[in-house]
């Protein structure tokens, strides 16, 4: 990657444009960083640790917080599901019933022949189900 800095003091604001061959994980992850969007701080008690997304296999919804589960642990984080699912699209994180959204980078595999819905496996095997209602988005996500 190549960076360039170039000092304009005429200018009242910052203005970033960046130039690259296609749309890879790299760059949806450099523009979310620019944006202010992949800071996720995650709680556990007292103390507080910075998430990456990718390392996220899923948020969920728990006694009326949202949890953030990785290899390391279940973190609590402050958003929403609703910002979360806004913020991490582009990451390719999708939500799969009313309270869980799962990072699709950590899917093993998908069992399809379960009657109307999808089950899908983690990369620590956890077992998530697509409820009825996000079916069809999910399979147009996934190109099903």
């Amino acid at each position: 990657m190549e960076i360039e800095l170039r000092l304009e003091p005429e200018r009242t604001d910052i203005f970033v444009t960046v130039r690259a061959p296609g749309r890879t994980p790299e760059v949806e992850s450099l523009l979310l960083r620019l944006d202010g969007g992949e800071t996720l701080l995650g709680f556990q008690g007292d103390r507080a640790e910075r998430l990456e997304p990718a390392n996220i296999l899923r948020f969920y919804g728990e006694e009326k917080e949202v949890r953030a589960q990785t290899a390391a642990g279940v973190f609590t984080v402050r958003q929403r599901l609703y910002e979360l699912e806004k913020q991490l699209a582009a990451l390719q994180f999708a939500r799969i019933s009313h309270s869980e959204i799962v990072n699709l980078r950590q899917v093993t595999a998908l069992d399809l022949g379960l009657s109307g819905t999808i089950r899908m496996t983690l990369k620590d095997g956890t077992a998530c189900y697509v409820s009825r209602r996000y079916v069809k988005k999910i399979k147009e996500v996934l190109g099903l």
